[in-house]
């Protein structure tokens, strides 16, 4: 298994089985407010086991590339959807579930003004803003129970650009 991932643009069809690329893409599906907004509308599955959907803010540090990968995490109750409250590019990593532990991970660099939802269960890198200030826009699971899992590589992965 190679320790380096070459970083992707993200693309709806290969972040398809992680979950939904959060984007403007096409023509809208409805035009409302007075014939001046469009709306693409419901571009992601919210899918929580109990609780109820909550809406959170994260400020989180730059991070620069080439990107040491040491864990991922997963929430096992919840889909996470992560939107940039700028426009600047954020790495999204996901790896595959591989018997309870993650595959080999993939890394993804998102364009302006994209945001990514993670499926419930999937294993997933932390929030890694490539650009300050970091700050998104997260809507998950808020409820009792446990909803984070972590898993630390053994080996990090170094994360470059493709």
């Amino acid at each position: 298994m190679s320790r380096e991932i070459m970083i992707q643009p993200l693309t709806a069809e290969a972040f398809a089985p992680f979950g939904d690329v959060l984007a403007v893409a096409g023509e809208p599906d409805k035009i409302i407010n007075q014939g001046l907004c469009g709306r693409w509308h419901d571009r992601a599955k919210l899918d929580f086991d109990g609780g109820r959907a909550g809406i959170s803010l994260f400020q989180s540090e730059a991070r620069s590339l080439p990107y040491q990968l040491e864990m991922v995490e997963r929430h096992p109750l919840g889909s996470q959807a992560f939107i940039p409250m700028s426009l600047d590019p954020f790495l999204v990593v996901v790896a595959p579930d591989a018997g309870g532990a993650p595959g080999q991970p993939l890394a993804f660099r998102t364009a302006p003004g994209q945001g990514v939802n993670i499926a419930r269960n999937n294993w997933h890198g932390v929030l890694t803003p490539l650009h300050a200030p970091g700050l998104f826009a997260v809507i998950d699971r808020i409820g009792e129970g446990a909803n984070l899992e972590e898993h630390w590589f053994d080996q990090p992965y170094l994360v470059r650009a493709g």
